[in-house]
Formats: structure tokens, sequence, C-alpha cells
């Protein structure tokens, strides 16, 4: 099993997406996300994915989907919260990130399924927060 953490940062009606540097989905938009790592919770998680990929510095502020995808040997689990941004200082490992870039959240929805790394991960999350679907992290415990 797998554990994806990671962002949805929006700002002035745009969306910060990453371009994927990984072989296996080399090109591809997607949510700033990655692999919870051992020791770690899944906010701490997901603040560094979001660091490590963007360079930005933001604040969780709710939950905006948990989904799982199942595969023919694998489970993988999402948990994609809301960020607002605190500090816009992109910088990319370009191992792993091609380029940042912020994109309308129209063009996101109507435009880029062919773009994307994973269409329901990528466009669910962001319809979530538009629709005010959007978990609060009071329900999440650490234990």
């Amino acid at each position: 099993m797998e554990i994806i953490v990671g962002g949805i940062i929006e700002n002035q009606g745009k969306i910060l997406m990453v371009q994927e540097g990984k072989e296996k989905c080399y090109g591809k938009w997607s949510i700033p996300a990655g692999h919870l790592e051992t020791n770690e919770t899944i906010m701490e998680g997901a603040l560094r994915e979001i660091k490590e990929e963007t360079g930005c510095d933001v604040e969780l502020t709710g939950i905006a989907t948990v989904a799982n995808k199942v595969l023919e040997d694998n489970v993988v689990v999402f948990i994609i919260f809301v960020a607002k941004l605190l500090n816009e200082t992109i910088k990319i490992d370009s191992k792993e990130i091609l380029n940042v870039k912020w994109f309308e959240i129209n063009e996101i929805l109507n435009n880029m399924d062919s773009e994307l790394r994973d269409i329901s991960i990528a466009k669910q999350p962001i319809k979530n927060m538009l629709e005010n679907k959007i978990g609060t992290l009071d329900i999440i415990n650490v234990i």
C-alpha cells in the first residue's frame, strides 16, 4: 500500500501545478504531492511534499479529498489538502519536477485532461474546493 499526500494551492482563481519529471509520468501536470514517509504525519508529509516540489511555504486549511485507487498489485490512498499560500518562492528539483506553473481553474477542469497525470486526482479535489466540500483539519487524529 502507498499513501500519497499533497495539496491544492489556490491563489486568485489559479491553482499551482507541477510538471512531472519522473519517467513513468514525464511531462504530465499534477497537484504537488508525493509519498508519505516513515515517522511522518499526513499533515507533515503534505507540507514537506509541497515544499519539495514547489519551493513554496503553505498552511494546510482543510481536506479536499481522501481517495483510493485499487491497482492489480497495490492500493494507493490519496489525501489531498487545501493549502493557503504563505510564501511563493518557486524552486524545483529538476530531477523530479520539470516546471511549476499557475493555471486558471477552468483551464484545469475543462481543457487539460490529456496533460494531467491522473484526471480524477487532479480535478476532484479542485471541484470539492469550489463546491465548499472541504473537511476540517480537526477531524485528523494523530495517535
